[in-house]
């Protein structure tokens, strides 16, 4: 074997492995989570306005302008504020603020699988604690001497969600940080910010890529109580976010108009796509999300659907992992895309019982 140089840990990672973005052609992507509506013209105005000479000047290394408007729109106060380079950003100042070398790290399995990349980063004891089949969080999800525990809420890639009463009870019985990741949270029926000023170990992740359709402009921020805040101030790179993504953030937070008119509309195609596939004969995971996990039904093989949309330009995501190897998990597009993708899956799906009937008929 050839001599590394990398660090032990690095070398035995394989490494977060993001959705696919295809470089050619026109496929209906449905594989990433990214909201199928444009941002607001307020946002691309900003942005568009902000892209001048001040571009050779550094941004402000703590985003005030932008702590201000995420804490006056969420009723909060601008010190319990930071911003980052999107919330995967957040998430790798926090590992690296509470966490070192041998020390556990909570996360829910199967949720987003870049918690255990960040824990092995670190050369931490990355601690996967299953999921109950409902995606209901078991007893034993309270590890002792856990330095950060993370729940994605709602989850990826289940879509559901632990209420926070629940989440309430675990900040209170661990001994690190709990990090409640809601990247989701928009879509959902509840989110856990009033749990900040109740617990001040509890850290809200949030982001403009999912709600605000942003994914293309970094930028996640994250609520705790100021203690917390202050001492990751320390550990992010000094200019963390940019200036067209703080122009951006405060055009998008103006607008929640239309922030919320795409989230109806999303949730309205959640609902048609839910029941949709149900009546084709999936399962599907009640979802708080704008994205759906089905689970797809016996004999019929989730890698090949998978495969088969993709070569008629329909992306959704596959996991090669146990307990989602039978399941596809699909954003919710535009109701024309989501309708595209339902007649292909009616005929693959169709086509895989009707070969099983003459198969029947021929033995």
């Amino acid at each position: 074997t050839l001599l590394s140089y990398f660090r032990d840990n690095i070398e035995r990672m394989s490494g977060y492995i993001p959705g696919e973005q295809p470089k050619d052609g026109i496929y209906i992507k449905l594989n990433t989570n990214e909201n199928p509506y444009p941002p607001s013209p307020k946002v691309l105005n900003a942005v568009k306005e902000a892209v001048n000479d001040n571009l050779r000047l550094y941004p402000d290394p703590i985003v005030t302008v932008a702590r201000i408007k995420i804490a006056e729109t969420l009723g909060t106060k601008p010190e319990w504020v930071m911003a980052g380079n999107g919330s995967d950003d957040l998430l790798s100042i926090i590992i690296r603020s509470f966490a070192g070398p041998g020390d556990k790290v909570v996360f829910p399995y199967p949720s987003y699988m870049l918690y255990k990349t960040l824990a092995e980063l670190q050369d931490g004891n990355a601690c996967a604690v299953e999921f109950n089949e409902d995606y209901s969080l078991s007893d034993d999800f309270i590890v002792e001497d856990a330095k950060v525990t993370f729940i994605a809420n709602p989850n990826s890639p289940s879509g559901t969600m632990i209420p926070h009463s629940k989440i309430s009870k675990i900040a209170s019985a661990i001994d690190g940080v709990l990090v409640v990741d809601e990247a989701y949270a928009d879509f959902a029926e509840d989110n856990c910010l009033s749990l900040v000023e109740k617990h001040d170990n509890i850290l809200i992740l949030r982001t403009l890529s999912k709600s605000y359709s942003l994914a293309g402009i970094r930028l996640g921020f994250c609520i705790a109580q100021e203690p917390l805040i202050q001492g990751m101030m320390k550990v992010k790179d000094s200019y963390n976010v940019d200036r067209l993504s703080i122009a951006a953030v405060v055009a998008a937070l103006d607008d929640q108009k239309s922030m919320r008119t795409h989230v109806e509309k999303i949730k309205d195609t959640r609902n048609y796509l839910t029941k949709s596939l149900q009546d084709m004969g999936f399962f599907v995971y009640p979802s708080q999300t704008n994205f759906v996990l089905a689970r797809c039904m016996k004999g019929v093989s989730a890698h090949h659907l998978y495969q088969t949309l993709k070569s008629r330009k329909i992306l959704v995501r596959y996991f090669n992992l146990r307990r989602l190897d039978d399941c596809l998990r699909i954003t919710i597009g535009t109701r024309e895309e989501i309708d595209t993708l339902l007649k292909n899956l009616k005929e693959l799906v169709d086509t895989k019982k009707h070969t099983k009937i003459r198969d029947a008929c021929y033995h």
